[in-house]
């Protein structure tokens, strides 16, 4: 029985903890940038970290070629899993709506997408970041495809 109580304790007094507060995001931080996927956009991207494990992304792109107007309009929300000093692991969900026509005609059979996967974003300069992600997307139409999304972060605060 002492044996038992000697190695419990000692294993115990082995782990170190982590400083409190260590790698946690205690205020808000912004970022302005691009990100491209066919769950949550192409285009401009807005995306406000949250006190503590979430995050949240907001995109936007327009292009108009003679009379056939494409555009894209999504939100993106993710959740920290692991964050360290320049690299982050997360989860992610995403809800996106592509037009493509013209007279107001949708021509996309599958206008209304939906992601949820994982993903990484990576510091390479002290406010920029790039991430990258896999997604399983679920098209309007039935289709499911494991897609990949790419973004590009000025990070602000």
């Amino acid at each position: 029985m002492i044996c038992v109580v000697l190695v419990v304790s000692s294993s115990h007094a082995q782990v170190s903890k982590p400083k409190e507060g260590s790698n946690q995001i205690d205020r808000s931080v912004f970022g302005l940038g691009f990100s491209a996927g066919l769950a949550s956009g192409f285009g401009l991207s807005f995306r406000h970290h949250l006190p503590g494990d979430v995050s949240y992304q907001v995109v936007g792109g327009i292009i108009k070629v003679d009379r056939k107007l494409h555009y894209n309009l999504g939100v993106e929300l993710q959740y920290d899993l692991v964050r360290g000093e320049s690299t982050r692991f997360l989860i992610a969900g995403a809800l996106g709506y592509f037009y493509s026509g013209e007279d107001g005609k949708n021509d996309l059979a599958a206008p209304f997408r939906i992601g949820f996967g994982i993903g990484g974003e990576w510091k390479n300069l002290e406010s920029f970041h790039v991430a990258g992600e896999f997604l399983f997307t679920y098209f309007s139409d039935g289709t499911i495809l494991p897609l990949p999304q790419l973004s590009a972060h000025y990070y602000f605060f």
